[in-house]
């Protein structure tokens, strides 16, 4: 059938891709499902959901009325707050020539990837958005394998084999730690192996360190800046340590080198055609975020707790019903697997992990994520779960969580008396795995 004469033609790269990111599509699905009136059990957003601090709502309060343009880079007195507070964290002197502001760290990713000639090289499995990002700039990317029965361990052979199969001199490659979707941290030893991999072959890293300050104790995040600091370039953002998802700021660090200043060269060009520059009264707030106010420091903290033990009480039921699932050691993410059961799933209908998630969908009110797509093979019965929205599904309840721990700190009353979506969360993907036996 022909198609009708129209002035509107699609890219051949978007039409190639024409697929919204899998995480805000099932966040715009269960929303319609609420409201309308059906019980959804949220896992399938990773949206921290905890109240603005107060000092950080009086800061942006205080500056409604910026309103010019700030610099394409950022606001200086944001940088150097920003310079000072990843200095710390890295364990690096960074300056604030070496930081830029960006309208979240997803629009500094892609910026960055737009900005660097090489193909992308990533973990499998990734966050949503790394692979898209890359085909909307048609640039190739390469995975690098692993498995479920390995708990998707990133592994330096693994990496090796796939460096040596890739033409181009030019390379990126991108990681997460704490891991969005597995929530694994990478430590020390593996860190220093991988820097001195990294600079052997002159890969350049993105090191997505979004999830930074939300390790699970005993664990310490390590960036790989602290090993290799002439080719790491730091990505992270306020939206979730600070629950400040839709203020959309993020930050970059570049190498303390003529290259990281070509680069960041580069990154100001784009910043200048597309974003001009991050919302001001959101930047005049963030130096507050990033000045180290010991009531904010100690926020974030109590943040971190909340989280870790939703999140650990969600893996250790998930566990419990016998899945594969590797222990979460930072962020709000479980990636469980359910191959054992392919047999009686298979009966049902269920032979991918789109087909599991909407299984789980329909059947047991569980919205979650399937590991497709985070670029986990179709066939592994995997799936992607997100601990935060669930018992905080709306601002009030956040508050009546942040309200309870602080109360009572104890993990097992925390969970008992104030998270009853959580718990009733777990108690379905029991019945789900025991419908199975």
């Amino acid at each position: 059938m022909s198609q009708p004469n129209t002035p509107f033609h699609l890219s051949s790269v978007v039409r190639e891709h024409l697929v919204p990111s899998p995480t805000l599509a099932i966040n715009e699905q269960v929303q319609r499902m609420w409201a309308d009136g059906e019980t959804v059990y949220h896992l399938g957003f990773g949206e921290s959901r905890f109240p603005v601090h107060p000092k950080i709502q009086e800061a942006l309060r205080a500056n409604v009325h910026q309103k010019s343009y700030l610099a394409g880079q950022g606001l200086f007195e944001l940088r150097e707050a920003a310079a000072r507070a990843y200095s710390r964290r890295l364990g690096l002197d960074i300056a604030p020539d070496q930081v830029i502001i960006g309208p979240g760290s997803k629009s500094l990713i892609f910026a960055v990837q737009l900005a660097l000639d090489a193909p992308l090289i990533l973990p499998t499995p990734s966050w949503v958005s790394y692979e898209p990002q890359a085909h909307l700039l048609s640039k190739p990317t390469h995975r690098i394998p692993s498995s479920p029965a390995g708990g998707y361990v990133l592994s330096l052979d693994a990496l090796e084999s796939v460096t040596a199969q890739i033409e181009s001199e030019n390379k990126i490659l991108l990681i997460t730690s704490p891991d969005n979707p597995t929530g694994k941290m990478y430590d020390e030893d593996f860190l220093r192996r991988l820097a001195d991999f990294c600079r052997q072959r002159q890969i350049v890293v993105i090191s997505d360190e979004i999830y930074g300050l939300l390790p699970h104790t005993p664990n310490q995040h390590i960036s790989l800046a602290r090993f290799y600091p002439e080719g790491t370039i730091v990505l992270s953002g306020l939206s979730k340590h600070l629950s400040l998802g839709g203020w959309r700021l993020g930050v970059g660090v570049v190498p303390d080198s003529a290259e990281g200043r070509q680069l960041m060269a580069a990154l100001k060009v784009v910043a200048s055609e597309i974003w001009s520059t991050p919302t001001g009264p959101i930047q005049y707030a963030a130096v507050i975020a990033y000045g180290g106010d010991p009531d904010v420091v100690a926020y974030i903290d109590e943040c971190r707790r909340i989280h870790m033990i939703r999140t650990q009480y969600l893996w250790r039921e998930l566990a419990a019903t016998g899945a594969a699932c590797t222990q979460p050691q930072g962020a709000f993410y479980i990636f469980p697997n359910f191959d054992r059961w392919r047999e009686p799933l298979a009966a049902r209908g269920v032979h991918t992990s789109v087909d599991l998630a909407h299984y789980l969908l329909t059947e047991y009110q569980l919205a979650t994520l399937p590991g497709s797509a985070f670029g986990a093979p179709p066939r592994d019965l995997s799936l992607r779960l997100a601990s935060s929205y669930l018992d905080m599904e709306t601002d009030d309840k956040a508050q009546a969580i942040l309200d309870a721990y602080r109360a009572n700190p104890d993990p097992d009353v925390f969970i008992r008396d104030h998270n009853p979506a959580t718990q009733e969360a777990a108690r379905r993907f029991h019945a789900f795995v025991g419908s199975l036996a």
